[in-house]
C-alpha cells in the first residue's frame, strides 16, 4: 500500500515535469490571462481590469487511499492606468495547490507605456513574493525513518522578479515577451532544497471580424512558454458573435485539447473551459479532465476619447 502511494506521487510529479514542464501553474483562458504571465500588461487596456481564474486540473486523480492529488490552481489580478506615473500598476494574487505542495504568492508590477507605431508599448517589472510549503508528514516512507520523507510542514519564502514587454494595436492585434522568477531564488525545504527555475512566454494574437458578417469576430492566438529544459505551446481559436457570446478550442500537444465558452455583459465576461486530458493521466484512466472558470470585470476610462468642448454664453 506505501508503494503504490510513493508510486502515485512519482507519478503526479513526472507527468507534471514531462507534460507542460513549468512550476508555474497554466490555465486554458490564455488571452484572458496576459496579466498574470507578463507585467507590461499593466494599464496598457486604459482600463481597471480585475481577472479570477479557478481551476480544477485533472479531477479523479487520487491516491490508493483515496485521497484527492489533483493540482487546484486560484489566481487574481487586477491592473489600472496612472497617468502621472505615465504607465499602470497591477497586483495580483496566486494559490497554487499540488499534492503536498501548496505555494501562496502575492506580486505587484509596473509598467512604462510608450506610443510606438500605431499602437502602445508597455515595458513592466514585477516584484513577487511566494510561500512555498511542503506537508512531509503526509508521504508514507518505503522505509520507516527514512530522512527525506519524515518530519512535518516547512516552508520557505521567496523573493524574486519578473520582466516584461507587451504591445497592443487598438483590440486587433496584441503580442508580449516575459521572463518570470528571473533571479532563479533558491531556499532550504527539506534535505535537497528547493529551486525556483526561470521561465520564459511568448505570445501573440489578432483579432479580426469575418469579411461576409461583421458580427462575427475570428480571435486566433498561440502562447509559447518554455523553463530551457522543454517547451510547450498553447494554439487558441476563438469565435465572438456580436460582441457577447463566444467559444473556442485550445490544443496542447501532448497535454490536452480544451474547449472553452462564454459571455460578455457589458464589462462583465463570464468563462469556461473544460480540458480533454491526452497525457498518460488520462490515457490510464486518472483523470476526467479539467474544469477551468474566467471572470473578469474591466471598467474602461476612456483615457483615448476626445473630449468635446462644450461653450456656453455664460462663460464666454
Amino acid at each position: 500500500m506505501q508503494q503504490k502511494r510513493i508510486f502515485v506521487f512519482i507519478l503526479l510529479f513526472s507527468v507534471c515535469a514531462a507534460g507542460y514542464a513549468q512550476q508555474q501553474a497554466q490555465f486554458t483562458h490564455n488571452p484572458f490571462n496576459n496579466m498574470g504571465i507578463n507585467p507590461g500588461l499593466a494599464g496598457l487596456r486604459d482600463a481597471i481590469c480585475v481577472t479570477g481564474l479557478a481551476r480544477q486540473q485533472w479531477v479523479g486523480f487520487r491516491d490508493e487511499e483515496g485521497n484527492r492529488l489533483n493540482p487546484e490552481t486560484y489566481s487574481l489580478n487586477a491592473d489600472a492606468p496612472i497617468s502621472l506615473i505615465r504607465g499602470g500598476v497591477a497586483l495580483g494574487f496566486y494559490q497554487d495547490e499540488l499534492g503536498p505542495e501548496t505555494g501562496v504568492g502575492v506580486s505587484l508590477s509596473y509598467s512604462y507605456h510608450l506610443e510606438m507605431g500605431l499602437g502602445k508599448l508597455g515595458l513592466g517589472l514585477q516584484v513577487g513574493f511566494l510561500d512555498k510549503r511542503i506537508d512531509f508528514g503526509s508521504l508514507n516512507p518505503l522505509e520507516s525513518g527514512d530522512p527525506a520523507l519524515t518530519g512535518g510542514e516547512e516552508n520557505t519564502i521567496f523573493t524574486d522578479f519578473a520582466i516584461g514587454g507587451f504591445y497592443m494595436l487598438d483590440d486587433e492585434i496584441w503580442a508580449g515577451l516575459s521572463v518570470t522568477q528571473l533571479r532563479q531564488a533558491s531556499g532550504g525545504l527539506g534535505e535537497s532544497g528547493y529551486g525556483l527555475q526561470r521561465h520564459v512566454y511568448a505570445t501573440a494574437g489578432y483579432n479580426f471580424a469575418l469579411p461576409t458578417n461583421a458580427s462575427y469576430v475570428l480571435s486566433p492566438s498561440m502562447l509559447l512558454k518554455t523553463d530551457f529544459s522543454s517547451a510547450q505551446i498553447d494554439i487558441n481559436t476563438r469565435v465572438t458573435y456580436n460582441n457577447r457570446f463566444w467559444g473556442g478550442v485550445t490544443y496542447r500537444p501532448q497535454d490536452a485539447v480544451a474547449v472553452m465558452f462564454g459571455v460578455s455583459l457589458d464589462q462583465i465576461s463570464i468563462g469556461y473551459s473544460y480540458d480533454i486530458t491526452m497525457s498518460p493521466l488520462g490515457r490510464m484512466g486518472r483523470s476526467y479532465g479539467t474544469h477551468e472558470i474566467m471572470l473578469q470585470y474591466c471598467f474602461d476610462l476612456g483615457l483615448d476619447r476626445i473630449q468635446e468642448i462644450q461653450r456656453n454664453i455664460r462663460f464666454l
